[in-house]
């Protein structure tokens, strides 16, 4: 399984100070190696968690405040040879979220992923990729979009988790403190637990890019029932 986040929540433009607020809790099997997000030095700077074994990572944000982040997707009959976490790499090298769409456009014509829903979000435009075998476009209105592993917008979960949300009337920073509850929760099915199985719900985020460039990512390095949110290491704030 290539690293993914299996809930996903963006709040684009539901903040007149901060275009990009984000929520997510990635779910992973136990054995999988990763490291917590820190400033990473590939062809663009980003802050970024990282998959140790293939490379890849499942959300990141740029120097250019481009925010990438990944979820699985169910998707009979498709097969990938390449770790969907290498395509968020991808995606993180270009400056804006046009030029990311692009850049998966061109990827997926050389190589093969499983399915998977790619979210894309700056200041300007939002889009939200969705590949099963079949590449589908969205572009995002302003406001709170929920994606989870068996697609987006589904008839039972991703309502649930939308129905527990705070509103949007507020502060961005105290709306995400408030959103822990609902990446915590295990009724609508934000933070699982199937160790008997090996997977679970391995980490969660944070991320808040406000109108002047500055960015909170948040992390909690395991499941966040149980663990603290702590800061990115963000060389203090910049990337």
């Amino acid at each position: 399984m290539s690293p993914v986040v299996c809930t996903l929540i963006l709040a684009w433009r539901a903040f007149p100070d901060a275009p990009v607020v984000v929520a997510a809790n990635r779910d992973e099997s136990v054995n999988r190696p990763s490291t917590p997000p820190r400033v990473r030095d590939w062809e663009r700077p980003a802050l970024a968690p990282a998959d140790e074994r293939a490379g890849g990572t499942w959300m990141g944000v740029t120097d250019t405040r481009l925010f990438v982040g990944i979820t699985n997707r169910r998707a009979d009959g498709v097969e990938g040879e390449r770790s969907r976490g290498l395509l968020v790499r991808d995606a993180l090298e270009e400056p804006t979220a046009d030029a990311a769409r692009d850049r998966v456009r061109a990827e997926l014509d050389e190589h093969d992923y499983d399915g998977f829903n790619l979210v894309l979000a700056d200041a300007d435009d939002a889009v939200r990729l969705s590949w099963d075998g079949t590449l589908t476009e969205e572009r995002l209105d302003p406001g709170v979009h929920v994606v989870v592993n068996t697609g987006y917008a589904p008839p039972e979960r991703a309502p649930a988790v939308r129905d527990a949300l705070p509103p949007t009337d507020g502060d961005p920073d105290a709306w995400l403190d408030e959103t822990k509850a609902v990446l915590r929760d295990h009724d609508v099915g934000a933070c699982v637990h199937h160790e008997d199985r090996g997977f679970g719900t391995r980490s969660s985020s944070l991320v808040r890019i406000d109108s002047a460039g500055d960015v909170r990512f948040d992390y909690a390095d395991g499941p966040p029932c149980r663990t603290k949110y702590d800061p990115a290491d963000d060389r203090n704030g910049h990337i």
